[in-house]
């Protein structure tokens, strides 16, 4: 059986065996016919919510949230289109336009033409959140464990916030998309560590599906609520990035419409688990670091036996990034276990510690592969072991592991969310 895994821009053709092999992809959804119109008219007929149009009333300053480019969010088509609609009644010197990079480096100004296109940055205030910039922000309170709880400026000071994203399952928030946009989008490097910290992401409702009864989530909920009123606009994608839903209005009210539609299609019912999965992180841009790769891995990781092969295919273009906190904290320690280890230190607390947690937990009940760009010392360094031929590295598992031994696949990495039919999606 030919699978075609999503790596990169394009895919990666693997074979395996057919008897053997289950294939686990999201139910397809056709794009909407009409996608600008969709969002127009969700815009006009939001979910508990006035009118967008009514709320801009009277020339407000208003800011507008947009995803960065580690996300397949279609800025290029939806902002064009809700500026045009703010266009006859906000003057473009009073819109800002906001990237909600959360803890991610800043994008250039190149990057920010391919997301919202040339004429987009050259007629509007375009500017990527600063993370560390304690100035840019403002205070809402505390975190639950009495962190301040800082805000972007631009967002809080704001007449009209807008939040737009995408929707899709994500591995400790329950799903992105929503209050996911304010915080940790456009939140100070040390609220988001707080919420992030390895408390949290050790919770058990801190999965792939879960929202209420998940302390990270929900403490997004309630610090991306004090920054007053916001409008949503959200979209679902199938695995062509075509639009499939549109849902605007209010933060929680249309997100929570949001999350039903996306969780009919990306939560797939398995009967049991696998000897060996093969996920993806569903190719470019989602898939451009391995720091983003370890959504991928798991969302395979849930479908393994303990002791099973995970094997990532990930392009990696960006590298871990390099030098960059991750890839730091992996190389002071020696092992995954170590990383463990060094969380439970009491205050210890680097940034984007939550993901090589969630890794080193991944490792410790499973062997975990790499197929990247990613020269080997590389992936060794993160303590993964390299993987150059995924298909013939499967079948030597199988034959090691004899007849019964069975493989899943994941094409679509986190875009499918696979769970024992026997427990909650």
């Amino acid at each position: 059986m030919n699978v075609k895994l999503a790596y990169g821009e394009g895919h990666l053709p693997v074979d395996l065996p057919g008897d053997r092999t289950t294939v686990i992809e999201p139910q397809h959804t056709p794009g909407l016919p009409d996608e600008q119109g969709a969002v127009l008219a969700a815009l006009d007929n939001p979910v508990g919510s006035r009118p967008l149009r009514q709320l801009v009333a009277g020339n407000p300053r208003v800011t507008i949230v947009f995803t960065d480019i580690t996300r397949a969010t279609p800025n290029h088509r939806l902002i064009p289109w809700l500026l045009e609609y703010l266009s006859g009644c906000v003057d473009a010197g009073n819109i800002t336009l906001l990237n909600a990079l959360g803890t991610h480096r800043p994008n250039t100004r190149a990057e920010l033409e391919q997301m919202l296109t040339p004429a987009v940055v050259a007629d509007y205030r375009v500017l990527n959140h600063e993370p560390e910039n304690a100035d840019a922000h403002v205070q809402v309170g505390v975190t639950r464990d009495g962190t301040p709880a800082l805000l972007n400026r631009h967002l809080v000071e704001a007449d009209v916030r807008i939040i737009t994203g995408f929707i899709e399952p994500h591995f400790f928030a329950g799903f992105s998309g929503g209050p996911k946009g304010i915080m940790p989008g456009v939140a100070h490097l040390h609220t988001v560590m707080s919420n992030h910290g390895a408390r949290n992401i050790g919770d058990a409702n801190a999965v792939f599906g879960v929202t209420e009864g998940n302390p990270i989530w929900e403490e997004m909920r309630d610090i991306a609520l004090r920054a007053g009123p916001s409008f949503l606009l959200n979209v679902a994608l199938n695995e062509e990035r075509q639009i499939t839903g549109v849902f605007a209005g209010d933060l929680i009210a249309a997100h929570k419409e949001g999350i039903e539609f996306v969780r009919q299609t990306a939560m797939q019912p398995v009967g049991g688990l696998f000897d060996v999965v093969v996920t993806t992180n569903s190719g470019y841009p989602l898939d451009m670091n391995l720091y983003q790769g370890v959504k991928g891995m798991s969302a395979g990781a849930r479908i393994l036996k303990p002791g099973g092969t995970l094997i990532l295919a990930a392009e990696c273009r960006e590298g871990v990034p390099a030098n960059s906190p991750m890839d730091r904290l992996l190389r002071s320690v020696p092992s995954p276990e170590a990383v463990l280890t060094l969380l439970a230190t009491p205050g210890f607390l680097r940034p984007e510690q939550w993901q090589a947690q969630i890794q080193a937990l991944i490792q410790r009940r499973a062997k975990v592969l790499v197929h990247s760009r990613l020269p080997d010392e590389i992936v060794r360094a993160a303590h993964m072991t390299p993987c150059h031929d995924i298909a013939a590295t499967v079948a030597e598992i199988l034959k090691t592991l004899g007849s019964d031994a069975r493989v899943a696949v994941l094409p679509q990495g986190p875009l499918t969310i696979p769970y024992l039919s026997t427990s909650r999606p």
